[in-house]
């Protein structure tokens, strides 16, 4: 049975305003950490500041929104990679 469809969220999403620094921090770690296993490294990536609400992720000042849709991807082909019946 297919996975069903995710759609990336969007920088304007009013739930990224309830991310606080820590949990932004916290994210970043789980990417870093997942990132490693598929040669992806982030040694810079750090919170930077707070633009109306929303916490930008210094990927070049990107928005939280970024860094969530990165961890989704990196979850996404963890389980592909895992699973043996994928195709």
């Amino acid at each position: 049975m297919p996975l069903p469809r995710r759609y990336p969220m969007l920088p304007t999403d009013p739930r990224i305003r309830y991310y606080t620094d820590d949990h932004i921090r916290t994210l970043l770690a789980e990417v870093d950490e997942r990132g490693r296993r598929f040669g992806l490294i982030f040694p810079s990536a750090t919170t930077d500041r707070t633009i109306d609400g929303r916490i930008l992720v210094r990927f070049n000042t990107a928005p939280a929104s970024t860094l969530l849709n990165l961890l989704s991807l990196l979850l996404a082909a963890e389980r592909d990679r895992d699973d043996p019946c994928a195709s």
